[in-house]
């Protein structure tokens, strides 16, 4: 792995884990601004819990070394979750810029997976 593509993972996952983490808090926390928004986007309440844990524990499966199936687990449900805000806010017709946490957290998804160094890939059995 090429300096570059190091540099380009890590900033990539450290911008991914911070925006998960802070919102995974958020969530945890039903603070009035995001039981609105679940409520406006048609989920309940407790949604909040689970998207919350899910997104503190796929933090911790990314940055902990070793475990690459823990960060492929991570890595879609990172993707699953911010495809389906981007959808969910569509659905509902919310404004462009609605969508742009979303699809940052969703860009920042791809590019930290893709370039993830050999020792947080999981080892294909064909290779």
């Amino acid at each position: 792995m090429t300096k570059r593509n190091r540099i380009i993972y890590w900033i990539a996952t450290l911008w991914l884990s911070l925006g998960m983490l802070s919102t995974g808090i958020v969530q945890l926390l039903k603070t009035k601004e995001e039981t609105e928004l679940m409520a406006r986007l048609g989920y309940p309440d407790y949604f909040l819990t689970v998207i919350g844990v899910w997104k503190i524990l796929g933090v911790i499966a990314v940055l902990v070394p070793k475990y690459p199936v823990w960060k492929e687990w991570a890595y879609a449900g990172f993707f699953f979750a911010m495809s389906g805000a981007i959808v969910s806010h569509l659905a509902v017709g919310d404004k462009v810029s609605e969508l742009f946490g979303p699809v940052l957290l969703l860009l920042l998804t791809v590019v930290s997976r893709y370039f993830r160094p050999a020792s947080r890939k999981t080892v294909s059995p064909n290779a």
